[in-house]
């Protein structure tokens, strides 16, 4: 009986520090800093809203959602390859649930939920708002930093980037990344603001991954 109760101990230990070590990280959070300059000679490319997007996933103990939100405006300054400065537009009131069947009524009253005050409330606040200030290179990735405002509430993020050129057309994509919504004033069932919420809380941290593909303007 010991023998056994000792191998589930080591599996679930096991289960756990993969988990942890698998997950994604935390991007850098700290006060906002002046946005970036570019130089005259920079070139400017403009997002293109069809193809750019940002995949999220929030968790709570019972599981996990997926979706998607869409990127409405934006540039980004490049000068011999490297961004220089930038700033875009999130379409806030575009969150989509992807786990959910579209036709399932229970996608539309989730969309819903994270659209309505208790989370991101989008009648109040239709667009976040990321203005790159800083790009650097780090233990061999590159770094792109800037001040993400949703909700009237501002910091700065640092997040691994790679960028690629094909033609006139420039696509960044970050790695799987988390942020603390907490720290944006989200605080539904955020054990950040409530001490009540036993099982029926929900995870602050968020996943994010974001492509932006932008054209030559």
């Amino acid at each position: 009986m010991k023998t056994s109760f000792l191998k589930i101990f080591t599996l679930v230990a096991l289960v756990s520090f993969s988990s942890c070590k698998d997950g994604a990280k935390e991007a850098e959070t700290k006060d906002a800093e002046d946005a970036a300059m570019a130089d005259a000679s920079a070139v400017t490319y403009a997002a293109d809203t069809d193809e750019s997007v940002i995949e999220w996933k929030g968790f709570k103990p019972t599981g996990s959602h997926t979706g998607t939100i869409k990127i409405a405006d934006g540039n980004i300054e490049v000068n011999e390859g490297n961004i220089e400065s930038g700033t875009f537009e999130i379409d806030m009131s575009s969150i989509n649930v992807t786990d959910i069947p579209a036709e399932d009524e229970s996608n539309a009253k989730l969309t819903g939920h994270l659209k309505s005050a208790d989370f991101f409330d989008v009648e109040t606040y239709p667009n976040a708002k990321f203005e790159v200030t800083g790009l650097e290179t780090m233990d061999g990735k590159t770094m792109l930093s800037g001040n993400l405002t949703m909700k009237e509430t501002t910091n700065n993020i640092s997040i691994p980037v790679s960028t690629s050129m094909n033609g006139d057309t420039m696509t960044l994509t970050s790695e799987t990344f988390t942020i603390d919504r907490s720290k944006w004033n989200v605080k539904y069932g955020s054990k950040s603001f409530f001490d009540d919420l036993g099982d029926k809380f929900i995870n602050d941290d968020m996943e994010l991954k974001v492509t932006l593909v932008a054209k030559k303007a």
